[in-house]
């Protein structure tokens, strides 16, 4: 019987041990290890790595960082991935917040990715937030509007449709202090429908609200003497 002889095959891959008798078609050769480490420039990758060693410092008390080939090599890689895409898709706000906020909720790593758990956290930050920080985030986005609709800034809520608004506050960009401390923006409330003010009904516990400016008179007197100076009324 005559035996079969073996070719040599002397290019191997050194993320998957596979050989290839052509330096070509290991070239072009792509195994899932090889793929994760060539993808380790994008953000969406970028951000998972990052949460990834977060991930394990908060939950296992881990001091020494994961590598970046540790990452490649987790079974969990895909999910923290997918989380990377999510955290930049939606721009949370105080991201490093809502990091750990989801890591210590006790929500598995694959049910992260959802609308429901980052408007939960929103909602808490935005009642937790120093006043400062919202008045100068919904300054900034006036700004914004102002610049797309080549208009003052001050007339936001003036002339700002209530979808644009009512989708800013859901979003947690316009805050309560100006909202319900300005005329402006009380008359923005009296314009919207029923079925937007149901939509930013969470963002707006007003019991929560009202209790809060009672609790903080300084604040409302600070949030009013910025809407005067910058024009808001």
């Amino acid at each position: 019987m005559s035996k079969v002889k073996l070719l040599k095959q002397p290019h191997t891959c050194e993320f998957c041990s596979k050989s290839f008798l052509s330096e070509r078609t290991l070239v072009v050769h792509l195994c899932e290890k090889k793929r994760r480490v060539m993808q380790e420039s994008e953000k969406r990758v970028q951000i998972g790595y990052r949460v990834f060693n977060r991930f394990f410092k908060i939950s296992q008390g881990s001091r020494k960082e994961k590598s970046y080939l540790d990452f490649c090599e987790s079974s969990y890689y895909n999910a923290f991935v997918r989380f990377g895409s999510f955290i930049n898709n939606i721009n949370p706000l105080y991201p490093e917040k809502f990091i750990d906020y989801v890591i210590k909720s006790g929500v598995k790593l694959d049910q992260w990715c959802t609308d429901q758990l980052y408007e939960k956290y929103l909602y808490e930050m935005l009642k937790e937030e120093p006043v400062e920080s919202a008045v100068q985030r919904s300054l900034q986005n006036m700004m914004e509007w102002g610049d797309e609709n080549s208009a003052e800034f001050h007339h936001y809520f003036l002339y700002a449709t209530t979808a644009r608004v009512t989708h800013d506050i859901v979003n947690g960009r316009i805050t309560p202090w100006i909202l319900l401390n300005t005329v402006s923006g009380q008359d923005m409330l009296r314009k919207m429908s029923t079925e937007q003010l149901e939509m930013i009904a969470p963002s707006l516990d007003m019991n929560f609200w009202v209790s809060k400016f009672k609790e903080k008179p300084a604040d409302v007197a600070l949030v009013r003497e910025i809407a005067t100076e910058v024009g808001i009324k």
